[in-house]
């Protein structure tokens, strides 16, 4: 059984079992987490159910298993020749990593 949810702006397909790393949450270690904007929810190849856009009564549950962790590093430079100019500066995003249990259809 799989589905394909939204959170934070992107859109993520996921089992049961499956440990995804989302956008922050404030959640903490050992919440659950509802995700109630579920488009897809399949059972095998043939039970296909799709939302327009959401499936009506889908939530897929998780529970967090680590509140707050850092991307690698994205560095940003910028730099004009001849004129003695340069910045540079970085970005590490953070996120949320969760399990999935249970899809409910």
């Amino acid at each position: 059984m799989f589905a394909i949810i939204k959170t934070g702006g992107k859109q993520y397909k996921v089992k049961e079992g499956d440990i995804l790393d989302i956008e922050k949450l404030d959640k903490e270690k050992g919440k659950k987490v509802s995700f109630s904007e579920v488009f897809l929810v399949s059972d095998d190849g043939a039970n296909v159910k799709v939302g327009t856009p959401k499936v009506t009564g889908a939530k897929v549950e998780a529970v967090v298993v680590e509140p707050e962790i850092k991307a690698e590093k994205v560095e940003i430079v910028k730099f004009k020749p001849k004129k003695r100019y340069m910045k540079k500066t970085g970005h590490r995003q953070k996120y949320t990593r969760v399990k999935i249990e249970k899809i409910v259809a």
